[in-house]
């Protein structure tokens, strides 16, 4: 099933990667480009893509307004919205109008492979609901059955672990560092590959620098200017900051 996208960006270089990316993506189709929010509306009138990928700030109105108006056009059968910027502090007002995800440039590829599965799981969801075709994303068998156990690699044996028993990881140095309750297990993968490893377990990243299991959490506090601190229940009684990008997402989790 084709997948057709639209692309709203002012900047040309950022525009012109963004397509190229997705043009990589075989069941996506690209519909013309915007390069203002007034633009975006008029072409989304014309082409009604599934899925747009719109800049947040952009010259007269901004992406977010623009998405507002979209939004209100397409009541029900609105387009699935994914916000791009270099600035993570707009993601709470992206998420307010439920955008599916954000972005940050420069992209990143293993971030931005996440982005077009959760589009592909969406997609499917929806023509599901509608009766229509049976289209399955890749790694839905994964994520329906994640591994009971994890192998990590620590530079000279596989060490295995429990995804409930990690409380927390953080990189530190060049190194990965992942904290259970009795011992801290050092790797050279990466924060982001961890999360990959670990869909479909209760994990969040508060801030670009923690994963938190969040089974583990035992108080949030407020911090200053919009940020907020977690309590992890292990023995340290550790503490771990909640970006302002991240802090609504996080408690829209739980709420939900």
């Amino acid at each position: 099933m084709e997948i057709q996208v639209m692309i709203a960006e002012d900047e040309q270089l950022a525009r012109e990667e963004l397509i190229f990316m997705l043009e990589n993506e075989k069941d996506f189709s690209l519909t013309p480009s915007a390069e203002t929010g007034i633009q975006l509306i008029e072409l989304y009138k014309r082409h009604r893509p599934a899925v747009i990928f719109l800049d947040v700030q952009m010259p007269g109105m901004s992406g977010v307004e623009a998405a507002k108006v979209i939004a209100e056009l397409s009541g029900e059968q609105r387009p699935l919205f994914i916000f791009t910027t270099a600035f993570d502090e707009y993601a709470v007002e992206a998420f307010e109008i439920e955008a599916i995800d954000f972005l940050l440039k420069p992209y990143d590829d293993v971030r931005f492979q996440q982005t077009i599965e959760r589009i592909r799981k969406r997609v499917a969801h929806s023509h599901s609901k509608k009766g229509g075709d049976n289209f399955q994303m890749k790694t839905n068998s994964t994520i329906n059955n994640p591994p009971s156990k994890l192998l990590i690699d620590d530079g000279e044996r596989m060490v295995v672990l429990s995804p409930e028993s990690i409380y927390y990881a953080m990189p530190s140095k060049r190194l990965l560092e992942i904290h259970t309750e009795n011992k801290v297990v050092e790797s050279r993968m990466t924060l982001q590959e961890l999360e990959n490893k670990l869909q479909g377990f209760s994990f969040f990243r508060p801030h670009r620098s923690y994963l938190v299991n969040l089974n583990h959490i035992e108080e949030i506090t407020p911090w200053f200017n919009g940020t907020s601190n977690i309590t992890l229940n292990d023995k340290r009684k550790t503490t771990i900051p909640v970006s302002r990008a991240a802090r609504k997402l996080f408690f829209d989790m739980f709420e939900n």
